[in-house]
């Protein structure tokens, strides 16, 4: 019989203690034995960024500055409602680790992205990966094998052309996107950058995509995303934290003026949320390396996870599934 000075492991209590994973959720070792609702995914390289490195550190920091919001729901003012609470008693969010990188061969990493991604959709989960760059949304959108839609919030474009080879970057991944047959549209919102290029903006547009300025934005506000999906549609989302506006979010590399306050970017996800059928989403390019002390763009991006996963897990459509 162990004394009463034995150790006895006790749950971590504090942000900087213990073990790390997304909001301290358990961890799955055996990918055949996942069993989860959600499944919170990695994929940490930066191999696509041509201007700085250091959002491959993105996906481990988001996790650390999670540990902040506890493990046992969270309590929104405004409605006076905790979210979360049944998913994190009951195990449904667990976290996957992340996909492997291999340093100099981006088509070998993205394989490896995708693979991990079919893994998690074949387990019935729905997959929330942390970046990386933005490069990283193209293999994780081709797992898919089911028709959606895709919608992404950035202040970039990201649709250069492929030439000589070159087509792997942040700067590509909607290409990409929008020639994939299951991909059904493709909504930009919040583009505003002025290192956007016109032929870039008006490919995009003449593809069919939908691209969205900041002015028509807040001519619409964030109720207006009722109008880019149908009611109901399965929706992929994705989300460069430069979306937001430069001040808020000082460890990204492309951070741009004049983006979207936390409120508005908080507010057009919930109401994705309540539209349409959220079957994945993605948070990219937070870069540590460029934060300030405290990691406020770290913890800017595990609180958008956490509030949007919150309005998810909120829906008739996912509480219908609880077990009783």
């Amino acid at each position: 019989m162990a004394n009463e000075n034995s150790h006895q492991p006790n749950k971590p209590t504090h942000a900087f203690s213990g073990l790390v994973s997304f909001l301290r959720t358990p961890t799955c070792n055996n990918l055949s034995e996942l069993d989860a609702d959600i499944a919170v995914m990695g994929a940490p390289t930066d191999e696509g960024s041509p201007f700085m490195p250091g959002s491959r550190l993105g996906s481990r920091s988001i996790r650390e500055h999670s540990l902040r919001f506890g493990d046992e729901g969270y309590f929104d003012h405004d409605t006076d409602k905790v979210f979360l609470k049944y998913e994190l008693d009951n195990n449904r969010i667990v976290d996957v680790g992340d996909a492997d990188v291999i340093p100099a061969d981006v088509e070998g990493t993205f394989k490896n992205i995708t693979d991990l991604t079919k893994i998690v959709l074949n387990s019935g989960a729905m997959p929330v990966v942390l970046g990386g760059d933005h490069a990283i949304t193209f293999p994780v959108v081709r797992a898919y094998d089911t028709p959606l839609h895709v919608v992404h919030f950035d202040a970039h474009i990201d649709y250069s052309p492929f030439i000589h080879g070159y087509k792997y970057t942040n700067s590509h991944a909607f290409r990409h996107i929008h020639h994939m047959d299951h991909v059904k549209s493709l909504t930009q919102v919040g583009i505003r950058s002025i290192r956007n290029k016109k032929s870039q903006i008006e490919d995009s547009e003449n593809d069919g995509n939908r691209v969205i300025g900041m002015k028509e934005f807040y001519d619409m506000g964030p109720n207006g995303m009722t109008t880019l999906v149908p009611k109901e549609a399965p929706v992929y989302v994705s989300i460069d934290i430069d979306v937001l506006d430069l001040p808020l979010v000082p460890g990204c590399v492309s951070a741009e003026p004049n983006g979207m306050t936390y409120i508005e970017l908080r507010d057009s996800l919930s109401v994705l949320a309540k539209h349409a059928n959220i079957i994945g989403f993605d948070l990219v390019e937070v870069n540590p390396q460029l934060d300030v002390g405290t990691g406020i763009t770290s913890y800017m991006g595990a609180h958008t996870i956490v509030e949007f996963l919150g309005q998810i897990c909120d829906q008739p459509r996912w509480t219908s599934k609880r077990k009783k």
